[in-house]
């Protein structure tokens, strides 16, 4: 149904002739649309003035009977009324209403107020409902959403209405769940502490009515956690003891998990000595506590009794552990095993053997069934009890002393133990050892196999992806650790499958690609809370920290690091690696204060600090150096350059010798970050060499502009950017370096004008000016203004005047492109998307035929436009235009996706990883009508969005919003298309063509703003 057919529903709305479900998709409707919600405003108004007309009318004869009415009479009805009615009695309606109004008192609220106990279990700040303590009592009822929605009072939301009083009509519908039309109402408030207290409440709500038994679900219901808490860490900086904003903090941590973290946010909340919140706090805190402390202390005593049975022959048997935790369990049994010198030793081990075979298969050891994954361990151990064992002592008990750290790995020892001919003891030195012992891959994968086991052969597959990605080949590690997962998954060995998890995210985060770490990440996070695997818990509570980081969620980031932190507050070497990534998330977060106090708590365990530990110092140096940071660093740089590393990272720790060096000496520090970019430059596939010329131009560009030298900075900007050559004339060139702003503009008369400020205290959010007005100036004389920007500038609005026309370039990037090919391409048009079902997208309007015949015009449509189809069709198209919805999900993909039919593997995402490894022969024009199509991924060291990547893959000119857009936008994006159909410049076709728009639609400014153009 289009827009305008729903409109014509609002009578049924009003007259309570739709269903509960009706209702609810109509109120989801009638949030977005502003002609239905003036007349719904219109229509509460009068049902108002009604009710107030009767309450003033006299009283009736006793005999005299009152005729009930409906809720709003009819509307059908009323709105004749109203429309045959003169002015003149609009204008005594109003001033009736007025003067009635006037009267009336304010309306009671406490219909809002279940009076059994509260079914929310956060808190509003909406003063009626959180004025006394009720305690929680879950909504068990089974009613829901649209039932709940419908029994909303609409003659109380209309009093409400009647009084402005949107907090109030927010604070109903997110009691009644209906988060997403609450936030409709919160939205029109002005920012305030309370009201980004109730939007958290809000973002947790709909993070519990995420389904999250699917990946999907679960990062989304993670997405909105990560924005429930940042909101409420803003509110309590603002306003350190707001005690709405303490509380839900608290219920926000728990539900991501973070149970030390949320126990100390209760009692924060209960120290204040608020009556019944304290209480409920204080028992919250303690229940939390305490069930975290026991599973800790109930892991280690498995772990710890287990490592006994290689060290203590007369070891206690960990039957009841081995039930509880096979998987840590399990890795160390193997290593029992091995060490075992006798028959006796060997066998007296049996019982934990068939104890996790029961663990694995859920069957007692002598049920064997067809089709039971794998051979049992007790096989494992009968066969090695049959080994002759005056070969096999003296091998097992060389390990039992490597194994207790009495003798080093060495190849010698490698060579002893594979004359022994014990092939399992030898997997387990060769597993083990890791680099120490050279280790031929053939004979360790041909040693896992042989042992039938999908255990080892797991293990094995582990160490040859680690051996792949050290000699570059990450391609080659990421499918093989793909394949070990999913055949891990097949045989549900947990613990085996969460090392999986980690060594992909680590694998993803090193090339930068936090959304497909995300998935990882938050998987291997879940397993290991079902597993009770509290060592992989620890581990994936600093994996998600690492992504939180690189995407910005620096709340979530510091919760995740703070919760591992109190879970290991004695382990030196951990606390080094929390705290340099701490000190990495207050930098990034402009604290600079904090951010010292971090770094010195990592170097009181006076390890190496680590690479993100050196990077912080490295930026430190600039505002907050300290006399041994000099031998910090040093120490740290030489355990980083540590044999066989990488070209990419040695120039990574090139650029962080040099900009610690450029605050001591200028000469000696330009010459280090010129050296890390010579050796960046000939690997533009390696992120790390990216990351280093990045970040060395950054320093070396704001070094410039710091000393005016406006020239030398834009020759080094186009350089970063790749350019052939910099425009000579009407450009905008903008550089950000943390702290450091340059801006150089340069108009239609050659000269180049300048400005430089190094004060910036928070990160940029896209609301301020950048562009100084004395410079917008000498632009207006231009017809067209290039902009060259670099993260974090590249992909914001508003940079120049909606009068001037200017677009982004965007270079190509190292590889060369062909020229465009000869001859017409077709015109490719994507609509009417068949989106999956489960994220429940309205399906978008049928596009009107073009009104010109266009012979060279495709269109993919329904079930037909998927991923793979609309890439193969883009291949020979000279224009593409996408009808499609947009989404930002970071589970996703980094930048802004398109949501397109589903393949035949389930992918429906068409994101920019996917468009930048197409080849656009045609060079195309692309209209990228969708929601948020422009947004583009928080990277530092380069632009990645959706446009940026149509650029890169030979796309000649990209046209994209930044923010939601409503059905009728593609009307404007086709008229801009054709005016450069007509030889129009693409960005005076757009200035022009968005200038005419708002004079006919005013409204629609709040999104025609946020076009951007990109060439």
């Amino acid at each position: 149904m289009n827009p305008d057919d729903t409109c014509k529903e609002l009578p049924r709305f009003l007259d309570g002739d739709m269903s509960a479900e009706e209702q609810v998709r109509f109120r989801e409707h009638l949030a977005g649309c502003e002609a239905c919600s003036e007349a719904f405003r219109e229509a509460l108004q009068l049902e108002l003035l009604g009710q107030m007309t009767e309450e003033e009318e006299p009283v009736r004869a006793s005999g005299e009977t009152r005729r009930p009415r409906a809720p709003f009479g009819r509307w059908k009805d009323r709105r004749t009324w109203l429309a045959g009615g003169s002015a003149l009695a609009a204008v005594l309606l109003v001033a009736l209403f007025v003067a009635v109004l006037g009267r009336q008192r304010a309306a009671d609220v406490a219909w809002l107020v279940p009076k059994g106990g509260r079914h929310l279990e956060a808190r509003l700040t909406y003063e009626a409902v959180d004025r006394h303590y009720r305690r929680y009592v879950p909504d068990r009822s089974g009613a829901d959403t649209a039932a709940r929605v419908a029994a909303l009072p609409l003659h109380e939301l209309a009093r409400m209405e009647a009084r402005e009083d949107l907090h109030g009509i927010a604070t109903a519908y997110l009691l009644h769940g209906a988060p997403r039309q609450a936030m409709a109402f919160l939205a029109q408030m002005p920012d305030s502490p309370d009201k980004h207290c109730d939007a958290a409440v809000i973002a947790l709500e709909q993070a519990r009515l995420a389904r999250d038994g699917d990946m999907n679900g679960a990062l989304l219901k993670q997405t909105h956690l990560d924005a429930a808490l940042g909101l409420l860490d803003e509110v309590l900086r603002e306003e350190p003891d707001h005690p709405q904003a303490l509380w839900n903090r608290a219920l926000v941590l728990r539900e991501m998990g973070l149970t030390l973290l949320a126990a100390e946010a209760f009692e924060a909340v209960a120290r204040r000595a608020e009556p019944g919140w304290s209480e409920e706090a204080w028992s919250q805190a303690r229940k939390l506590r305490d069930e975290t402390l026991a599973h800790e202390r109930e892991w280690k005593e498995a772990y710890a009794a287990t490592r006994d049975l290689v060290t203590d022959p007369a070891a206690r048997l960990p039957l009841e552990e081995a039930r509880q935790y096979p998987g840590i369990v399990r890795l160390v049994f193997y290593d029992a095993v091995r060490a075992a010198p006798t028959r006796e030793a060997v066998l007296r081990l049996l019982p934990v053997a068939k104890a996790l075979d029961l663990a694995y298969s859920g069957r007692v050891p002598d049920d064997r069934q067809p089709g039971d994954r794998g051979p049992r361990v007790e096989d494992y151990v009968r066969r090695v009890a049959e080994r002759d064992f005056t070969r096999r002592g003296p091998a097992a008990r060389s390990y039992g002393l490597y194994y207790r750290g009495e003798l080093p790995a060495t190849s010698a020892l490698a060579e002893e133990l594979r004359r022994s001919g014990e092939e399992d003891i030898l997997l387990g030195l060769l597993v083990h050892s890791g680099t120490r012992v050279a280790t031929d891959l053939e004979e360790l994968a041909r040693l896992a196999d042989a042992r039938e086991d999908p255990w080892m052969q797991l293990q094995a597959e582990r160490e040859l992806a680690a051996h792949d990605s050290r000699e570059g080949a990450w391609w080659k590690a990421e499918q093989r650790l793909l394949r070990a997962l999913e055949a891990c998954q097949r045989e549900s060995l947990a613990y085996r499958c969460l090392g999986l998890e980690r060594e992909l995210t680590d694998l993803y985060l090193d090339l930068h690609r936090p959304a497909d770490a995300l998935r990882h990440a938050w998987s291997g996070w879940t397993r290991a809370k079902d597993a009770r695997e509290w060592r992989f818990e620890q581990e994936f509570l600093q994996e998600l920290a690492d992504v939180a980081r690189y995407q910005h969620a620096f709340a979530s980031a510091r919760a995740y690091l703070e919760e591992s932190q109190a879970r290991m507050p004695e382990d030196c070497e951990q606390r080094t690696h929390i705290q340099a990534s701490l000190a990495s998330v207050e930098w990034r977060s402009f604290r600079p204060d904090s951010a010292r106090r971090a770094l010195d708590r990592a170097l009181a365990c006076q390890r190496p600090l680590g690479l993100t530990g050196a990077f912080v110092l490295s930026d430190l140096a600039r505002s907050r150096p300290q006399p041994r940071d000099g031998d910090h660093l040093r120490r740290s740089l030489a355990e980083l350059r540590r044999p066989g590393v990488s070209r990419g990272r040695e120039a990574l720790l090139l650029f962080i010798e040099g900009q610690f060096a450029l605050a001591r000496s200028h000469a000696e520090g330009e010459a280090v970050l010129w050296r890390a970019i010579e050796l960046a430059e000939p690997w533009p596939e390696d992120v790390e060499a990216r990351k280093a010329r990045a970040y060395a131009y950054d320093v070396l560009i704001a070094e410039e502009g710091r000393a005016g030298r406006w020239s030398e900075a834009l020759a080094m900007l186009g350089r970063q950017l790749r350019m052939e050559s910099v425009p000579t004339e009407c450009l905008v060139a903008v550089s950000i370096h943390h702290e450091r702003t340059l801006v150089l503009a340069q108009g239609a008369s050659g000269r180049l004008h300048g400005y430089f400020d190094d004060t910036r205290t928070r990160p940029l959010d896209g609301t301020e000016t950048l562009v100084p007005k004395h410079l917008v100036a000498e632009l207006r004389g231009c017809e067209h203004v290039d902009v060259l920007a670099l993260p974090p500038v590249h992909g914001l609005t508003g940079l120049l005047p909606m009068d001037l026309a200017w677009s982004y370039r965007v270079g190509r990037g190292a590889r060369s492109l062909r020229p465009p090919a000869e001859g017409p391409g077709t015109h490719l048009v994507v609509t009417r998307v068949a989106a999956p079902a489960s994220l429940r997208l309205p399906r978008l309007d049928m596009l009107e035929p073009p009104r010109v015949p266009d012979p060279l015009r495709v269109e993919l449509q329904g079930t037909q436009a998927t991923p793979a189809r609309v890439l193969e069709g883009m291949v020979e198209a000279s224009e593409v235009e996408l009808h499609a919805h947009g989404m930002f999900s970071p589970a996703v993909s980094d930048a802004s996706l398109v949501v397109l039919a589903p393949d035949g593997d389930g992918r429906y995402a068409l994101t920019a990883d996917r468009v930048r490894q197409t080849r656009l022969r045609h060079a195309p024009l692309v209209l990228l009508v969708a929601c948020s199509a422009a947004r583009t991924a928080p990277f530092r060291h380069e632009p990645f969005s959706l446009p940026g990547a149509f650029i890169q893959a030979g796309a000649r000119v990209v046209l994209a919003s930044t923010v939601d857009i409503p059905d009728t936008a593609g009307a404007f994006f086709e008229a801009v298309r054709e005016r450069i159909r007509g030889g129009a410049r693409p960005s005076l076709a757009l200035r022009d063509t968005r200038t005419r728009w708002l004079m006919e639609r005013p409204a629609d400014g709040k999104w025609l703003n946020h076009v951007l153009l990109f060439e």
